[in-house]
């Protein structure tokens, strides 16, 4: 019996991020050079520390031009992310977190 091939991803999240990321570069909201040059920013900002290639960088360079395009500010995606781990924290072990399980969830 062969091993199994190792994931390109060490969480769920990190394949929903790349999702996103090729999504929204089909539907046109960047190209791949501009997606290169605003990630390559990330990991190695100007007079920075250049930082791990990892999907940490990828999630940062997506909310960046998400806010810089109207489609997202930073402070909404803040309080989207904030609100979710509320939800898992009111959340029992082995059930789906929902938005709703937020204590200060306001339809």
């Amino acid at each position: 019996m062969s091993e199994p091939s190792p994931s390109a991803f060490a969480a769920p999240w990190e394949a929903q991020v790349f999702a996103m990321v090729v999504s929204l570069q089909e539907a046109g909201l960047f190209t791949w050079s501009e997606w290169a040059q605003r990630l390559g920013r990330e990991i190695r900002p100007a007079g920075g520390t250049e930082r791990p290639a990892d999907y940490g960088a990828w999630l940062t360079t997506l909310e960046t031009i998400l806010a810089e395009r109207g489609v997202a500010a930073h402070d909404t995606v803040a309080a989207r992310a904030a609100a979710f781990l509320r939800a898992a924290e009111a959340t029992p072990h082995g059930e789906p977190i929902r938005l709703e399980n937020d204590p200060l969830y306001r339809p």
